[in-house]
């Protein structure tokens, strides 16, 4: 099996020291838990319903138990990536530290924890909702078929990525039972892809003049990702404006006889600096290889996430 062969977007691991030493269990480790940091999205369609006339504490935890199997079933699938790369992986200065390729976790044992992780998944996805489950299937298949399709297909893989977390995103508003907005996945999906295709520019300039372990990374260039990344910015901040002004959703839309108060508004210079500060770190500090460690470790990226939270928490409310 090619060293290629992944599911959902590679983990942070890659962009580690391989000096350091996890201290997590090993199976644990393998799961990858960093790589949850993209299971937030479950919890998008909670915070643009606050103030509507629902059960705030049952549908939270119906959010809770969703971001719960979202994080066990990806971490599944990394367990069967691992596995079927195993042998790659060995041979990679990074990738060689990772639990199964260094012998830590037996294959046998991962395999185990994956097909009981996957199953139970399931099983409990589907007794929190008919949708949620579906959401969950389609995101199963959809990582299978990057892992041994999709990911050879140049656009096609990104696309893929990106399209992993719309179903995220789908999957948050299905567990609470609100309507899911295209809005929200049309933003979810821009913002998903410009991720992705810094990612790919990350790969691309930590190769340098290094044979490539991943065959799919020749089929791009570094001007090309540049004007595709810039492409899609400045369209993920035009889709978001247009959705905090005019989404029938959207807190302080237009309203019966014309009113608007568009509260949402407020949010749109916190996904301008967002986005700015994103490619700050991408061109100046060389992070886009690793959006989590980016988004765990980044002091003023954090902050304004959490601001962007607390401000879009508050226009939702107060537009109700």
């Amino acid at each position: 099996m090619s060293s290629t062969s992944r599911t959902d977007p590679p983990s942070d691991t890659e962009g580690a020291d391989p000096r350091k030493k996890s201290r997590l269990p090993p199976l644990l480790e393998a799961l990858r838990p960093k790589q949850w940091t993209k299971n937030v999205l479950l919890f998008a369609g909670l915070l643009f319903t606050l103030g509507q006339p629902l059960n705030q504490g049952r549908h939270l935890l119906q959010a809770l138990s969703a971001f719960f199997l979202f994080c066990l079933l990806s971490g599944s699938t990394y367990l069967v990536n691992d596995i079927l790369d195993i042998e790659a992986d060995r041979q990679h200065p990074k990738k060689r530290f990772r639990p199964i390729p260094a012998g830590k976790l037996s294959v046998s044992s991962a395999w185990t924890f994956a097909v009981i992780g996957i199953a139970g998944t399931l099983v409990a996805a589907f007794s929190l909702g008919l949708k949620f489950g579906f959401a969950a299937l389609a995101y199963l298949a959809l990582t299978l078929s990057y892992s041994f399709v999709l990911k050879h297909i140049v656009l096609v893989d990104v696309l893929t990525l990106a399209s992993l977390f719309v179903v995220r995103a789908a999957a948050g508003a299905f567990a609470i039972e609100v309507r899911v907005s295209e809005w929200l996945l049309m933003c979810t999906l821009l913002l998903a892809l410009f991720l992705g295709l810094a990612k790919r520019r990350g790969e691309l300039a930590a190769q340098g003049d290094r044979p490539s372990t991943r065959k799919i990374l020749a089929e791009y260039s570094l001007p090309m990702l540049d004007q595709m990344i810039t492409i899609v910015a400045a369209t993920t901040i035009m889709a978001y404006t247009l959705y905090a002004f005019f989404s029938t959703n959207a807190p302080g839309a237009l309203g019966a006889g014309g009113t608007k108060r568009p509260y949402l508004m407020a949010t749109i210079p916190f996904v301008i600096y967002g986005v700015f500060r994103y490619l700050y770190l991408t061109h100046k500090k060389g992070v886009g290889e690793s959006p989590e460690s980016a988004l765990l470790e980044d002091r003023p990226l954090l902050v304004n996430v959490g601001l962007f939270v607390l401000v879009a928490a508050a226009a939702t409310a107060l537009s109700r």
